[in-house]
């Protein structure tokens, strides 16, 4: 599986859908990211059409939404909608829920 160098800024899209994402936070360094189970495509790559959405994903990509680690290191923002659930490191990342704010009694 292929590593893409990941730092804030960086845009990539899957190989398999229309989904697009910005990277807002992450450690410097390589990491393996996927959509559908293909390799996500890095800035000024395109798909080749051989890659599929691997079969029983039935995840998606939902436009404005930041998806994140289980430890919140890594958050990325859905530009586009697309089919796929988005892997890191082989840890599916989730949606990051907003944060309770304290009562204003």
């Amino acid at each position: 599986m292929s590593k893409l160098t990941l730092k804030a800024g960086t845009r990539v899209s899957s190989a398999v859908s229309d989904a697009q994402l910005m990277v807002i936070k992450v450690p410097a360094g390589e990491y393996e990211l996927t959509c559908g189970g293909a390799p996500m495509l890095g800035p000024g790559e395109s798909a080749d059409g051989s890659a599929s959405l691997a079969d029983g994903d039935a995840g998606a990509c939902l436009m404005g939404k930041r998806y994140v680690d289980p430890e919140e290191t890594v958050e990325m923002l859905c530009t586009k909608a697309g089919a796929g659930t988005v892997v890191l490191n082989g840890t599916a990342l989730d949606v990051k829920q907003a944060k309770q704010l304290p009562s204003s009694d």
